[in-house]
């Protein structure tokens, strides 16, 4: 796990000048150079790094400003595109359009140096490879920006496995891009008003607790034995079994899975795989994930799925998994069918439940939207609904609205959509909602089942029962407080920082004016009384007052021109 402490963040991050300078030259590259000067920073930079950074090819200038946010996210590195990763998953911090284009970031950078993975493997090991390995390939299989897969052949036993080394010295890569990270936050809301209710400071934070949990292997062998334990007993899909012995947080061992990506159709129809059942079979298993277990493989794309002799599914790479629980599915299916029932109220009462805002919404607007951008939704059976579509264009009425899904939901959201999209290619014909009718019925059917409702109603009267059992010690526990003056009520202004800086300005000023006429009259009084030394016929002493006086009044008028207010 990593920890980045917010005391001396700054003096650390300037120890790490190179690299702070790298981030500050790649913005500039990519066209973000109004949020160095946005952040007072841009006096550290060199005019020579500024000029450097300014010359743009021709690619980056026809670019959207989203896409040169990814493409600068890319340029600068693992720590950076995790945080873009995990950002493409959180509309509530980034903007849709953002969001989007954040999702497609991808790991495009050179495998290290073999001797450096059996450094790294062997460190963790405790012993030689060919200890553990009959069969070490040294050209990786991939590599990507935490780590890079070798395929080997286990000593013992004969497995075919892969192992998954992190590269040497990433740990402490990231925590110096964290530090600059955490700086970079705290200058944003120090100096971007707009930010303030984001507080990029906490947000880093939670990149830092997230990024620590998906840099340990071990997190990602538990995500895969209890993703497995969900599916013992269903032939259609293949989970990879982990060696846990060998797994430590940088190197992970698991099965080697031989099969073929779901995007190379040649190859599964010369094996003989009916792509339309393979299709099905793959949105039913994401289903399964979704509405049944509620722990989900939340990056499925296709070079994370292979299809094995039989058409049975394999997974890999879980270290991004979702959860969601078992009532926000059941909020989620009700705002479907409340949809394709045109119930606009209700459709809008589930939304809202799935999302954060601030405030209030207009209720009558957000229904008036959703009906007019899902008319072409609402005249067709579930079975003949494109739900990716329609998921894109919820998720963009919801961002007009400043709403955003809840981040787990999202990911939910983008985990169907991808798995509809992967059908699509398998069989142009492939109607995903047909496949998920049954699950979203079936959900919606549990939450009313006598059972169901039993258990919940047994189960609110037993908190009921416990809450009315705790009612008079807690009472007393107030009371006690109360005797003891140790109950406090506090009470949290905002919005006063600025009026309190306009007020001290006009403090500052008015007493700036009264010292002034004071040096005048002063001033006046001492030439008057005829007072030496002279200069001419006129005493020094005045004389200065006067031309004191006159700075101060210049210097005055000079600071009330430049705001802007007489």
């Amino acid at each position: 796990m990593f920890s980045i402490r917010k005391i001396g963040a700054l003096a650390r991050t300037y120890q790490h000048l190179d690299r702070y300078r790298q981030i500050v030259q790649v913005l500039f590259k990519y066209g973000f150079g109004e949020v160095i000067q946005g952040l007072g920073i841009e006096r550290y930079i060199d005019l020579g790094l500024k000029m450097i950074a300014q010359e743009r090819d021709e690619r980056i200038a026809k670019a959207t400003r989203p896409q040169r946010l990814r493409m600068a996210v890319e340029e600068l590195g693992p720590t950076f595109v995790k945080l873009g990763q995990i950002l493409s998953t959180r509309p509530d911090l980034v903007p849709f359009e953002y969001a989007d284009e954040l999702a497609k970031l991808q790991d495009n950078v050179p495998p290290f140096a073999f001797e450096k993975v059996r450094e790294r493997a062997e460190e963790e090991f405790g012993k030689p490879l060919e200890d553990v390995f009959s069969l070490f390939e040294e050209k990786p299989l991939a590599a990507a920006s935490i780590g890079q897969v070798h395929r080997a052949v286990l000593r013992d036993g004969g497995d075919a496995v892969v192992v998954k080394v992190q590269r040497p010295d990433i740990r402490r890569v990231i925590e110096i891009d964290l530090e600059i990270m955490l700086h970079f936050a705290g200058l944003m809301e120090k100096h971007i008003e707009e930010l303030g209710m984001i507080r990029p400071t906490r947000v880093v934070e939670e990149f830092t607790r997230v990024l620590g949990r998906e840099i340990d292997y071990t997190t990602e062998a538990g995500n895969i034995e209890r993703f497995a334990a969900q599916f013992l007993t269903d032939p259609s899909i293949y989970v990879p079994k982990v060696y846990t012995t060998l797994t430590t947080p940088s190197v992970l061992v698991m099965e080697f899975i031989d099969g073929i990506k779901p995007t190379n159709i040649a190859a599964l129809v010369k094996e003989g795989h009916d792509l339309h059942q393979l299709a099905v079979r793959g949105a039913e298993l994401i289903l399964k994930q979704v509405f049944v277990h509620g722990f989900f493989h939340a990056d499925p794309h296709p070079g994370n799925i292979f299809v094995m002799r039989g058409g049975t599914i394999a997974y890999v790479d879980f270290g991004m998994m979702g959860r969601v629980s078992s009532r926000e599915r059941e909020t989620f299916t009700r705002a479907l069918l409340n949809i394709v029932r045109r119930d606009d109220r209700r459709a809008v009462e589930a939304l809202l439940r799935l999302t954060h805002f601030e405030g209030d919404p207009d209720r009558a607007k957000l229904e008036r939207d959703l009906t007019d951008g899902l008319e072409r939704y609402l005249y067709k059976p579930l079975s003949k609904l494109d739900l990716g579509a329609m998921l894109s264009d919820i998720m963009e009425i919801l961002t007009r609205h400043q709403l955003s899904l809840k981040p787990e939901l999202y990911l939910m959201v983008k985990a169907l959509a991808a798995v509809e999209g992967l059908g699509s290619r398998l069989d142009p014909n492939f109607e995903f909602v047909k496949v998920a009718e049954p699950f979203i019925r079936g959900e919606y059917a549990r939450r009313y089942s006598p059972l169901r409702l039993t258990r919940e109603l047994f189960d609110t009267g037993a908190e009921a029962i416990v809450a009315l059992r705790d009612l008079p010690n807690d009472a007393r526990e107030v009371v006690r407080l109360l005797r003891q003056g140790k109950v406090k009520i506090q009470f949290e202004h905002h919005g006063l920082k600025e009026l309190r800086a306009s007020n001290e300005q006009i403090s500052n000023r008015i007493s700036f004016a009264i010292v002034l006429a004071a040096l005048i009259i002063g001033s006046s009084l001492v030439i008057h009384s005829d007072i030496p030394p002279k200069w001419g016929e006129i005493p020094v002493i005045g004389l200065g007052g006067f031309i004191i006086a006159g700075f101060m009044g210049f210097w005055l008028l000079v600071s009330i021109l430049r705001h802007g207010k007489m």
